[in-house]
């Protein structure tokens, strides 16, 4: 029996496709962009492709205009390389858990030196 559902395992290889198709355009080469996590509805009608990016604020408005304009081109190549009836309709969104998640951290480490 299947642990998991068909939709999760499509998002996998959206996800693992999505970096090939990401690290052949050379205007996302500034900063490092990871995809981190691809949510697909259960009817794979819609893909919500989270990422994020290490580097300068600058970067990540570059990324996030690149990858508005490169966003058919994306779809194309990924309509490419999978097996499926119909690809996707993509929305990319910057994921900032990791810049929350430092911030937590810091001020963490701020009370515990209070706290000496």
């Amino acid at each position: 029996m299947r642990t998991y559902k068909r939709a999760d395992r499509v998002a996998e290889l959206i996800q693992a496709d999505t970096v090939k198709i990401l690290r052949d355009i050379k205007e996302l080469n500034k900063g490092l962009l990871t995809v981190t996590k691809v949510k697909l509805t259960d009817d794979l009608q819609t893909c919500r492709i989270f990422y994020s990016i290490i580097g300068t604020e600058a970067d990540k408005k570059n990324a996030d205009t690149v990858l508005k304009d490169k966003l058919k081109l994306i779809r194309y190549q990924l309509a490419n390389t999978m097996d499926l009836r119909r690809v996707p309709t993509i929305e990319f969104i910057y994921d900032d858990s990791a810049e929350k998640a430092e911030k937590v951290f810091e001020i963490l480490e701020k009370i515990k030196a209070e706290q000496e």
